[in-house]
């Protein structure tokens, strides 16, 4: 079962920022992808530390056992928190297929929305599709990752005025899900650790 997708509008970018997250070396300058047409499957494995930051990080001291904190003296077992993931399938469908994403819909456990910043016409067309998937009653409880691709062109517009253009702000008040909003190129990997994170999120 595969409970990710990656959605958005047409050549918004969804195929490169896949195969780059896939393999980080697969995606330069000179890379060109034809738009998808159906849908494609992408088996991501996160890197074990990003950078080094992991393994720089010190690890807290365990707590010291006492009764307020074992299940015997609170009468009570601990919530088991779930590790993170170490990998995830995510579904990409084409753009193409706008009218009918609806179908992909059940079991979904994270979304992830592609726009082109360097789309102009595109934008605002981009921020009333995405209105029309967080509307879905089967999406009210799903993980949503707003991702602004193609932020390595010049002509790109910034994360504010994107996201001005998309009535982010005014969107955020009538929708129940909150959205995390990450700035992505392929070309230069930025965002990807961010990404990766938000991806490991049992």
């Amino acid at each position: 079962m595969i409970s990710c997708i990656c959605l958005g509008p047409k050549r918004s970018g969804k195929t490169h920022l896949l195969k780059a997250l896939q393999d980080n070396d697969l995606i330069d300058e000179t890379s060109y992808s034809t738009p998808t047409i159906g849908t494609n499957i992408y088996n991501i494995v996160f890197p074990t530390n990003t950078h080094g930051e992991d393994a720089m990080k010190p690890k807290p001291p365990p707590p010291p056992p006492n009764e307020a904190n074992t299940a015997e003296g609170v009468g009570q077992k601990k919530s088991k928190q779930l590790p993170p993931l170490k990998s995830i399938r995510i579904l990409e469908i084409g753009g193409a297929m706008a009218p009918i994403w609806r179908q992909y819909f059940d079991d979904v456990k994270k979304l992830m929305y592609v726009v082109d910043t360097s789309n102009l016409c595109q934008i605002s067309a981009a921020g009333v599709l995405f209105y029309s998937i967080l509307a879905e009653p089967r999406l009210q409880k799903v993980r949503i990752l707003l991702v602004l691709s193609k932020m390595d062109y010049a002509y790109r517009q910034m994360r504010n005025e994107a996201l001005l253009m998309m009535q982010m702000s005014k969107l955020q008040k009538e929708i129940r899900q909150k959205v995390t909003i990450i700035e992505v190129s392929p070309v230069t990997k930025v965002g990807f650790d961010l990404i990766y994170n938000w991806l490991k999120i049992p």
